[in-house]
């Protein structure tokens, strides 16, 4: 009996002996573990860093060949406006029916032949009517051909009026005396008066200072040219207006238009 207890005894002293040794290699494992998964996340933001700077760099980039190159032809002016055709009208005053009926053929030609605009006047309504054609170079021809219209009928000779065809800077600026100072009566002859001056001088003498042309039609005002010039002769004309004399205002021409030579 007593050899019996000691079996049990030293059995039991065994197992527990055992039990101990798995949870402490357990334990180890455990352990392990965890500084394994410690490690991988120090290291993954560097490994993030590195794919992500593997990403944004972009891969070297290829010249084209000449021939791989698209190539597009120009758009006609047809195409651009999805196949319609522009027109434009300019109606015609009364006392300019004659001069345009006398100078048809030298604006036919350079419209038709030249800026390739299809011109015709109606009767009817008495309008100039322009529209493009399908061999028509640049869209923007139809309006400077509509400019070149108007300018004659504003009262300006041919030759200026047809350097709106051939420059892109000239405009054309319109204002009436009234719009300086209101004048009625005689105040507004002698105003008409002292802008033209004596056989025209006045408006001549402007007109070569600034380089611009001008068209006085009775209380209106037309100035062809460049928009700096036509400041400059704008200015000289609203001083005739408000009261000026010739002479003072001729000084002051002087002085500006030799600015404007050493500025340009």
């Amino acid at each position: 009996m007593i050899i019996i207890l000691h079996k049990i005894i030293h059995s039991g002293f065994r197992l527990r002996k055992a039990l101990t040794l798995i949870s402490s290699r357990f334990c180890f494992c455990r352990a392990v573990a965890r500084c394994g998964t410690i490690m991988e996340s120090s290291d993954s933001p560097a490994l993030a860093m590195e794919l992500d700077k593997a990403q944004t760099e972009p891969p070297p980039v290829q010249a084209p060949s000449e021939s791989s190159r698209p190539r597009f032809e120009a758009m006609k002016p047809h195409e651009m406006s999805q196949g319609k055709v522009q027109f434009r009208k300019v109606p015609v005053p009364a006392h300019r029916f004659s001069p345009l009926k006398k100078c048809w053929m030298e604006i036919y030609t350079p419209v038709y032949e030249q800026m390739k605009i299809d011109i015709r006047m109606n009767l009817k309504t008495r309008r100039v009517e322009l529209k493009t054609r399908h061999d028509t170079p640049d869209v923007s021809h139809l309006q400077k051909c509509t400019d070149f219209i108007h300018a004659f009928m504003l009262g300006f000779d041919l030759p200026d009026a047809v350097a709106l065809l051939r420059l892109d800077d000239l405009y054309i600026d319109s204002f009436e005396i009234k719009d300086v100072k209101t004048l009625r009566g005689e105040h507004l002859s002698r105003a008409i008066g002292r802008l033209s001056g004596k056989g025209g001088k006045t408006k001549f003498a402007i007109e070569n200072s600034t380089r611009t042309r001008i068209v006085i039609a009775e209380s209106k005002i037309h100035i062809l040219g460049s928009f700096m010039n036509i400041k400059v002769a704008r200015d000289a004309l609203c001083s005739l207006i408000l009261g000026s004399p010739a002479g003072k205002v001729y000084s002051k021409l002087r002085n500006v238009t030799a600015r404007l030579a050493e500025k340009y």
